[in-house]
């Protein structure tokens, strides 16, 4: 492990993470400056373009001195706005592997009447930067590019060769997933020893406090059923109780009433005991006490108050569209409603729909899977070539603060990645308030000490791993 320590060494020893945010410094500015371009680069499904923001990527990386060999933009002719980008920087060395950075450009759809500030402007506010995107997952994508332009015009050389691959499809892969297309088509353009992506990072208590460091390597899977109910209807002056609008509203109810059941594995088993005696408090030692015992009603009750800790403990059911009627004077027809459902290792999405149908309890309300399935995520093994170097960072930059292997609660792009033999790792650094920052919801936003401090660690942590030989 000589080429750890020599690498480590060579670091600072400041435990940023503790420290104010202080005035930024200029390379700080600059990284502001792309973050916003990409933030404010439309990349829905229903109104952006994320071949315009590959564009934009590999135009920063050509002027930090990439050639044109070394980027690889990609579209298919049917999807022009899903295209993306990959970049490479040679390694010296013949015989160690390459390293892959994983990021998606794409964003949820934001509806701007809903929002307080508008969605595709990046706005500093009260210690955050708001905008689609802030938090999920162009952050993360901007200290990619960062990463790779400073290494770039820095002339440094790294022993392995480092990758990055920007996709589009990620939040919706309703047209066209990029992932897929690079695993599929393109395996040897990304072909590596391992990959970093989101999914990880540091998670703070209600005081703003970071109390623990994660390591993604697992997640849940993703899958979407539609509730159908039909009728014959007819005009809305003479009602009857037999209506499509009711008898879907009904079943909501029931599915909102659903709770599967706890369901540990190794990874989540080992976060609830570590991240609990991390957190201390009520939380902290009813989340241990469940980590021991998965029948502890009263500890079960009080971690299932935080919406992401109860995501973790089982699977979850949400509905999250509703179309329903023809006409506002006509009794509807149909009503269908979209639930998706973030299932945990151990069930699948038969179990699932069973469980559904069951709590349901009424054979008139079809229930069926749709859209398209992301293959079910494979765990990577906690290798110690990529946990030691991630832990000792962790140890400078938040000192006391543990890394501990977690199991994320969405879906990523991981999921087709590791297929072709790349596992792949969600990363540490930047951290998260509880409320989930307004992720796929209002008002995204992502802390800006977060922003700044999860960029220096990257960078570090990139360039340790780019080392080993």
């Amino acid at each position: 492990m000589k080429w750890f320590a020599v690498a480590l060494a060579a670091l600072a020893t400041v435990a940023v993470a503790q420290q104010p945010q202080a005035a930024p410094r200029p390379d700080q500015l600059a990284f502001r400056a792309l973050y916003r371009e990409l933030v404010e680069t439309d990349t829905s499904v229903s109104t952006g373009s994320c071949t315009l923001a590959a564009q934009k990527m590999a135009a920063h990386l050509k002027r930090a001195g990439f050639t044109d060999a070394q980027l690889t933009l990609f579209t298919l002719p049917e999807f022009p706005l899903d295209g993306g980008l990959v970049a490479t920087l040679p390694g010296s060395s013949r015989t160690a592997k390459p390293i892959l950075l994983l990021g998606h450009l794409d964003v949820v759809n934001a509806r701007p009447a809903d929002w307080q500030r508008d969605p595709y402007k990046f706005i500093e506010e009260g210690g955050y930067f708001y905008g689609r995107g802030t938090s999920d997952m162009k952050a993360l994508v901007a200290t990619w590019v960062d990463t790779l332009a400073r290494f770039k015009q820095a002339g440094y050389a790294p022993k392995r060769t480092v990758k990055m691959a920007l996709t589009c499809g990620e939040e919706s892969g309703a047209r066209f997933n990029g992932a897929q297309y690079l695993a599929q088509k393109q395996p040897e353009l990304i072909r590596a020893e391992f990959a970093l992506n989101e999914g990880g990072g540091g998670q703070t208590d209600a005081q703003g406090r970071v109390v623990v460091q994660t390591m993604q390597v697992g997640e849940k899977s993703n899958r979407n059923f539609e509730l159908t109910v039909t009728n014959p209807g007819g005009h809305s002056s003479i009602p009857i109780d037999d209506n499509a609008i009711y008898q879907l509203s009904d079943a909501l109810v029931k599915v909102r009433a659903l709770k599967f059941p706890v369901r540990f594995n190794a990874t989540t088993r080992a976060y609830f005991a570590q991240a609990g005696a991390a957190r201390g408090g009520p939380l902290g030692t009813a989340m241990q006490a469940l980590s021991r015992d998965l029948a502890d009603r009263a500890a079960e009750a009080v971690v299932a108050r935080d919406r992401g800790l109860n995501s973790m403990l089982r699977t979850t059911c949400a509905a999250t569209m509703l179309e329903a009627g023809h006409a506002a004077n006509a009794l509807p027809q149909r009503a269908v409603a979209t639930v998706n459902c973030r299932i945990a290792p151990g069930e699948d999405a038969d179990t699932t729909r069973a469980a559904l149908i069951g709590a349901i309890g009424d054979p008139e309300v079809e229930v069926k899977l749709v859209g398209r399935l992301r293959p079910i995520a494979t765990t990577p093994p906690l290798d110690p070539k990529v946990m030691e170097p991630a832990r000792a960072l962790v140890a400078k930059y938040f000192p006391g603060v543990p890394l501990i292997p977690t199991m994320s609660t969405g879906a990523t792009d991981a999921t087709f990645i590791a297929p072709i033999g790349i596992p792949t790792y969600g990363v540490p650094g930047s951290w998260s308030d509880p409320d989930g920052n307004g992720t796929h919801g209002l008002n995204e936003r992502r802390g800006v000490r977060s922003v700044y401090v999860g960029r220096d660690f990257l960078y570090d942590l990139v360039k340790v791993y780019a080392e080993q030989g």
